[in-house]
Order: structure tokens, then C-alpha cells, then sequence
């Protein structure tokens, strides 16, 4: 009885391994089957809308962020509304990834910020720059540069924009050199007007070019003093310009003077033009800088053809080298 138990159970044990044994063998040919015609894949979706597929979801992650979020440059960031999500999933191994297309796809879809540095000079933009430390030393440079003739109005504007074609024109346009030569011209004429303005008049034309033969304070023999204006000499006729805009309060013969333009300025400011050949103006008249006043001649105390030219403060003759003619 004992031996036929014995075999009974060794027959049983033996039909349950090899039952086993074709489960087994069974799962293995299937999950072959499975590998062979299957392969791990993710699906990438942008707000539950597929976008691609890829076999290796760190790897697409790396290059989001080394190929779209990583930014040099003028990039001050980038964002990125919507990651995408990934679902593993099996699919035909001839579906086929597309990492590239997806990556394109977010770059499309980036929104991308831009930083500039621009300098201004007196509120106004001039140049832009790539990083502060340009901006910087660009406005030091300047400052420098004209140190003790005036406190330069310089700035620096943190720029951002989003826009591709204006970070485009910015980059094309950003020519720092240009800005410096705009900026010293302008910062030039100012210099040079206030040089020219006298109690707040600005003696904004010369009245006529030529050479000087007698300065201010000059003592001479064809005169009793010193000299109250300059001589500049031009040939008979040469036109001769109001350096300021004004009213004609003489318009005459004066003396030694001969014919005589007198141009009150405002502020106590006047303008004498002696020697006249022509007056072409009259008592009461306004003119502008620029205006034709008179012609040059050699008329009153005078031994050629030239311009006595007087600039005055409340009657008080002053040397107008220190405004025109600087440089003669």
C-alpha cells in the first residue's frame, strides 16, 4: 500500500513539474513574441495632445534643457508654458521616435526673453550693449573723458524684450562706436553753447568770417583808448549777420562808429556792428540769429574795410573772444 502511494505521489509531482515547466516555457515564448514585436516607448503629450515619441524620456529631458532652457548671450531666459508629460507605453517597434521633431516643436513654442543694456544721455536711448559691465564702463570711459568740463546727464536701462525681429534690430543696430561719437557731438554743441552764452543769451552765429586785426583792450594810435570790441577784416560789401536774435534799437551813423547797427538781446545782452557801408535794418525791427544786418565798410574812424564788433552787459563793453572768434 505504502509503494503504490509512493508511486501515485511521484507520478503527480512529476505531471505538476512538467506542467510547470510548459507554463513556463509558454511565458518565455510570449514575452519573446512580445520583445521581438513590442518595444518600451513613451508617448509625449502637450496638454493631452501627442506630440511624438521617444525610447528614453531622461535623455529628451537633458536635451530641453541644455538645447532650449540653456541661454547665452543676450537671452535673459527662456519659458516653457506647458512641459510635456510622458505615458509608457508598447508599441510596434516600427514606430518610430522623433526626439528631433519634438524638441523643434518646443523651441517653436519657447517664449524667449532678451536683455539689453541701453545708455542714454539726457533721458534720450544712444546705444545698447550686451552685458552691464560694457554699459558701465562705456558711461565711466565718457564721464572720464570729460571730466571738469560738465556732469554728464549718462544712464544705463535694463532692456528686456520678447520680441525676436526688435532683438534683431537691436543686435544689428548696436553699435557702440556710433553712440560715443553721437554722444561727444552732442555733449560738443552743448559745451560750445553754453561757451557762447552770454548772461543767458546765446550768440548762436558769427557775423562774418575773417581775419582779426585789433583785439579787445588793444591800445592804438587811431584810437583815443582801449579798444572796446574786435576788428575783423573782410572785403567791402561782405554780409554781415546778427549773432542773436533781437530788436534793432540803433540803426545809424555814431560817431567814430560811422553807420552803426545796435541789437538789444534781452537780459541787459547787446550786439554793436560798426563801420557799416549798408544798413539794411531799421529802429523797432526784430530779427533772428542769422539775419542780414548790415554790410561790411569803412565808414567813421577806420583805415580799411572791416567789422567792429561789441558785445555789452548793461552798457559794459566785454571782450567777445571769450564767445566768438575763440579759436582766431
Amino acid at each position: 500500500m505504502t509503494y503504490i502511494l509512493r508511486k501515485k505521489i511521484i507520478y503527480h509531482s512529476k505531471r505538476t513539474f512538467k506542467c510547470i515547466s510548459l507554463f513556463f516555457i509558454l511565458l518565455i515564448s510570449i514575452i519573446a513574441i512580445i520583445a521581438f514585436k513590442y518595444k518600451p516607448t513613451y508617448a509625449v503629450t502637450i496638454s493631452g495632445e501627442v506630440i511624438g515619441y521617444v525610447s528614453d524620456k531622461v535623455d529628451l529631458e537633458k536635451r530641453i534643457k541644455d538645447e532650449i532652457l540653456a541661454h547665452t548671450g543676450n537671452v535673459a531666459f527662456v519659458t516653457i508654458n506647458q512641459f510635456p508629460e510622458y505615458d509608457l507605453q508598447l508599441l510596434n517597434r516600427s514606430t518610430k521616435t522623433n526626439e528631433d521633431e519634438i524638441v523643434n516643436l518646443l523651441k517653436k513654442n519657447a517664449e524667449i526673453t532678451y536683455r539689453y543694456y541701453a545708455v542714454t544721455y539726457n533721458d534720450e536711448v544712444k546705444g545698447y550693449v550686451n552685458t552691464l559691465e560694457e554699459a558701465e564702463q562705456f558711461v565711466a570711459n565718457l564721464k572720464a573723458e570729460y571730466a571738469g568740463d560738465l556732469d554728464l546727464n549718462l544712464g544705463i536701462n535694463e532692456y528686456y524684450t520678447v520680441n525676436v525681429d526688435d532683438a534683431k534690430n537691436i543686435e544689428a543696430n548696436s553699435d557702440i562706436t556710433v553712440a560715443k561719437e553721437e554722444i561727444e557731438s552732442m555733449v560738443d554743441e552743448y559745451i560750445d553753447k553754453e561757451s557762447r552764452t552770454v548772461n543767458g543769451i546765446y550768440l548762436a552765429v558769427t557775423p562774418i568770417s575773417g581775419r582779426i586785426t585789433s583785439r579787445f583792450a588793444a591800445i592804438e594810435n587811431v584810437r583815443s583808448g582801449a579798444h572796446t570790441g574786435l576788428d575783423i577784416a573782410a572785403p567791402n560789401g561782405t554780409k554781415i549777420q546778427a549773432a542773436a536774435g533781437g530788436t534793432i534799437t540803433h540803426a545809424s551813423p555814431m560817431g567814430t562808429y560811422g553807420n552803426l547797427v545796435i541789437v538789444s538781446h534781452g537780459n541787459g545782452v547787446e550786439t554793436y556792428y560798426a563801420h557799416c557801408s549798408k544798413i539794411l535794418v531799421s529802429v523797432g525791427q526784430t530779427v533772428s540769429e542769422g539775419d542780414t544786418i548790415a554790410l561790411v565798410g569803412s565808414t567813421g574812424n577806420s583805415t580799411g574795410n572791416h567789422l567792429h564788433f561789441e558785445i555789452r552787459i548793461n552798457g559794459k563793453a566785454i571782450n567777445p573772444q571769450k564767445y566768438l572768434y575763440r579759436n582766431n
